[in-house]
């Protein structure tokens, strides 16, 4: 054969070099397709939360209208058609039901929470009065979490039996202790009997420490045992094998390979954990009364206050969907070769 005919087979049988403009595009529509899923899983998750709220505090037992003039008067007492009035007409109580969710979803897509019952304000405002202490005490009890149990791990795993069995135990004991538990012991110790913190309140780094870690210590527990596992198989992989043998130290070689390839676990983790911390700040900021969504919360279900209930519920979730998209994005920064799959 040829050259120029070997030539012309190869043009015949290589590769198309029209077909990848096409593999572009269904890579894009692909693309494409799946963040319109993730929209779509996004919105349907907040329209559950928003529904399921609802439908609770509105098919509760008793009547909202008197709750709330008896709340505005301050006396517990039976009131007449005629008090009652202003208020039913004011917020739609007495509509039908499926009025009552059709004007609230249509305010809800509107990114109108509504007017609090009990503080007369809109619920945006009164989320973001008090949203910033409880997001820099969800952030806090993260970092915590992830410190400690990065230390114990990189400390004690397959460096001795005896200390990585202690600090295994010490993790599963601390995934299991309650949060209340915790705060209380955490402040009649170092708050009541040592004086370290402040016991009531406190807005500086004193008052932040021991709320983030009742919350962050038994999520160190968690991500301990999921690291733990990948970490320990970790050391014995080719890669850590070869660091060695370039003369790197023990050290060295758990920080900057082992710890890499194995806290992919504890970042799915996190996602679940972020709106979880910012949920169970409510506990923490109940505990040491500090200021933030909390005592907001706490205050919002006992008078019935559902715009605010709502609201605040409303945004745990998005809190949910978004910690899921930056889980997504952080294994990809993590593990380059995850961005093919």
């Amino acid at each position: 054969m040829s050259i120029l005919e070997t030539r012309e087979t190869t043009r015949e049988t290589g590769p198309d070099l029209a077909s990848r403009p096409r593999r572009r595009d269904r890579h894009v529509i692909a693309s494409l397709r799946s963040l319109g899923t993730r929209l779509l899983t996004a919105v349907g998750v907040i329209w559950a939360a928003a529904t399921f709220t609802f439908l609770i505090q509105s098919l509760l037992p008793g009547d909202r209208a008197t709750l709330l003039l008896n709340q505005l008067n301050g006396q517990i007492q039976e009131r007449t058609a005629a008090e009652l009035a202003p208020i039913n007409e004011k917020y739609g109580f007495t509509d039908p039901f499926f009025v009552q969710y059709g004007r609230f979803l249509g305010d809800l897509a509107t990114g109108n929470l509504g007017i609090s019952y009990q503080l007369h304000k809109p619920v945006i405002e009164v989320i973001g009065d008090q949203i910033a202490p409880t997001i820099v005490l969800t952030f806090t009890s993260l970092l915590i979490a992830w410190a400690i149990s990065i230390v114990v791990i990189v400390g004690t795993a397959k460096r001795n039996r005896f200390f990585s069995s202690v600090a295994s135990g010490l993790e599963a004991l601390a995934a299991g202790l309650p949060q209340y538990w915790l705060g209380v012991i955490l402040l009649v110790v170092f708050a009541l009997n040592l004086g370290l913190f402040p016991v009531v309140g406190g807005t500086g780094i004193g008052g932040l420490l021991l709320p983030a870690l009742t919350l962050g210590i038994p999520l160190a527990g968690f991500l301990g045992q999921v690291i733990r596992t990948e970490f320990e198989s970790g050391l014995d992989q080719p890669f850590a094998l070869t660091a060695r043998m370039r003369g790197m130290g023990d050290t060295g070689v758990r920080l900057r390979h082992v710890l890499r390839h194995s806290v992919l676990p504890g970042v799915t983790l996190s996602g679940w954990a972020l709106g979880s911390l910012f949920s169970g700040a409510v506990i923490a900021e109940s505990i040491f009364t500090r200021p933030g969504l909390g005592k907001v919360l706490v205050t919002a279900v006992n008078s019935r206050d559902l715009p605010v209930v709502c609201g605040i519920v409303i945004l745990v979730a998005a809190i949910y969907v978004v910690a899921n998209l930056l889980v997504d994005i952080a294994y990809t920064l993590i593990d380059p070769r995850l961005k093919t799959s």
